[in-house]
Formats: C-alpha cells, sequence, structure tokens
C-alpha cells in the first residue's frame, strides 16, 4: 500500500459516494465530472492494493474493505475540517451550499436567513433553488440539495428535520369577486358559485386543503384550476381573476392595501406546518452549523388585519 500518495481528495470522494449512492451523485456534489469521480477511486484503489467496489452490471457497493475505509475515515475528515475552522472560524469557511426553498418558506423567511449568512460566512458559495416540496425532498435524498425548507411535516429515516412553524391559509378574492361570490351564496348559499378558484398543483399541501374544503362547501368542482406558483396565483385574484387559498405571509401587503380582501362563511383552513431538513450522513461542520441556524428560524403566523371595510369584511 502506497500510503503516501493517497490525498484527501481520494478519500473526501470515496465517502460521498457511500453518503450518497452513486458516483454521478458524488461527482455533482463535489463540484466535478463522473470520469473524474471514476479515475480518483481506481487511483485510491491501486494506492490501496485492494477492491474497494464490487461491481455487478452496471451497478456498484462497496466492498468490506470499501466500508472498513469510509468508517474509518469518515470521522477524522470530519475532525480535521473542525480543527481548520477552529483556526480561523467560521468567517473563513469556503465551498458551496446548495439550499432549497419551497415559494412560501422562500417569501417569509429565507432572504433574511441568506443574508445573514452570508455575514457569517462571507466565502461560501450558495445556490439557492424554489422548487416544490415533493421535488426538494428528493434533491435532498439524492444530494443535489444540502439543506431544504420544506413544507411539511418530513418524514424519512435518511434525513433529520427541525420544526420553523407554520403559516396560516386565507380564502381570499378581489373586493369585486368578493362581493359577486356572497350574492351567488358562497359556500354555504344554496347555490354553487361560478367564480373560478385557484390552488397550487396537486404536490403542494395546500392543493390538498383546497380538495378538502371544496368538498365541505358548495363550490362546484369544475371551477378548480391549479397553478405551481402562489404569487401567480395571488396577482390573478387580484385582477378579479378568481378566488383561492393563499399563505397569509404572502398576502399581508395585499390585504393591508385593500387589493384583496377575506371571504367569510368559508370552511376552516388548517395552518401549513414548515420544517427545515438535512441528511442525516452529512456531518461537515459548515453544514451542521448552518441547520442549527436554521433551526432557530420561526416562520409567522400572525392574524390578517385588514385596513378597510371591504364587501367580504362587511357582510
Amino acid at each position: 500500500m502506497s500510503i503516501n500518495r493517497i490525498s484527501l481528495y481520494h478519500l473526501e470522494t470515496l465517502i460521498w459516494i457511500d453518503r450518497l449512492g452513486t458516483f454521478s451523485a458524488a461527482a455533482e456534489r463535489l463540484n466535478t465530472t463522473q470520469p473524474a469521480v471514476s479515475a480518483r477511486m481506481r487511483e485510491l484503489e491501486q494506492r490501496m492494493g485492494t477492491a474497494l467496489f464490487r461491481r455487478d452490471g452496471r451497478g456498484m457497493s462497496l466492498t468490506a474493505a470499501g466500508r472498513k475505509l469510509v468508517r474509518d475515515c469518515d470521522p477524522l475528515l470530519r475532525d480535521m475540517q473542525r480543527a481548520l475552522l477552529g483556526s480561523g472560524g467560521f468567517a473563513e469557511a469556503s465551498g458551496v451550499v446548495r439550499i432549497g426553498a419551497g415559494e412560501i418558506a422562500a417569501a417569509s423567511c429565507l432572504p433574511a436567513f441568506v443574508a445573514a449568512l452570508k455575514a457569517d460566512m462571507p466565502d461560501v458559495g450558495l445556490e439557492i433553488e424554489i422548487d416544490l416540496t415533493a421535488n426538494l425532498i428528493q434533491q435532498l435524498l439524492t444530494g443535489r440539495t444540502d439543506i431544504a425548507f420544506a413544507a411539511g411535516p418530513v418524514a424519512h429515516p435518511a434525513l433529520k428535520t427541525r420544526p420553523i412553524g407554520e403559516v396560516a391559509l386565507v380564502w381570499l378574492a378581489s373586493p369585486a369577486v368578493a362581493a359577486a361570490f356572497e350574492v351567488e351564496g358562497g359556500a354555504e348559499g344554496g347555490g354553487a358559485p361560478a367564480v373560478p378558484v385557484w390552488s397550487l398543483a396537486s404536490h403542494s399541501p395546500i392543493h390538498g386543503r383546497m380538495r378538502d374544503a371544496i368538498q365541505s362547501s358548495r363550490i362546484a368542482q369544475k371551477s378548480l384550476n391549479l397553478c405551481n406558483n402562489a404569487r401567480m396565483m395571488i396577482d390573478v385574484a387580484r385582477a378579479g381573476g378568481g378566488v383561492g387559498i393563499f399563505p397569509e405571509s404572502m398576502v399581508r401587503g395585499e390585504v393591508a392595501s385593500g387589493a384583496l380582501v377575506e371571504l367569510v362563511g368559508m370552511p376552516a383552513l388548517a395552518p401549513v406546518e414548515f420544517q427545515v431538513a438535512m441528511r442525516v450522513a452529512d456531518t461537515e461542520p459548515v453544514l451542521a452549523r448552518i441547520f442549527d441556524e436554521a433551526a432557530k428560524l420561526r416562520i409567522a403566523a400572525a392574524t390578517l388585519t385588514p385596513v378597510n371595510d371591504g364587501p367580504a369584511a362587511a357582510a
């Protein structure tokens, strides 16, 4: 065994292959190519003088020697990272951290968190992606994302999570649409209002709330329209395009200005829980620090306080 020719990047690459399950996922996490990862592992096997991978067709798995090397080296690399950070602190941390967030979290707590994070770790590059919770969790599990702010509950044995609060959901419409909706009977009236109803796409927890609310009201099922962007739905409602269920934290300005008003007599809506999540196997000090700071966040769930008496408020 030629240990003097084994570099830290060989061991780091091996550990990420073990964590993420494939050469391609490890390559993406390490910002390199799959051929480069394969070359590193060939070099490591040659210099160790033993096979570290068992290849079966297009698949592969670690041998007993490979698993032992990962088990022995993972804590050593983690201690080295902590030692290096200890000399300069997190202010000198570097690398790239990928953060995924749902649109509601991105509009509620993410901007201030990212600003504070950059002040704390100015040399850490951030890559932020906004997506639906179902996609965020999949990206987290495959290593494409390091930390995710997602609508919960999130439960998976490979992930650890912390709650960061709830966001209330409210029925809103423009003043004119709200007035027409109530004249036609609303959710409790005798008829089925023909006003378009808007909801986020089926992978969103808001969609489930909307479906349940429609079933317990007199709104016609055919009135439901879907969109994968909450901000666009808010703009559609402001333009008089229908009613919808919206995250309270994203519509405070519209409600305060009177552009949107709350509908009365609509089915009650449970709030949406939010969590921050990361992989259990990720023990890098920088990621652990970011996760701990994210776990301190609280998404506000204040009640609506309209400043004017719109049609819905006067009813």
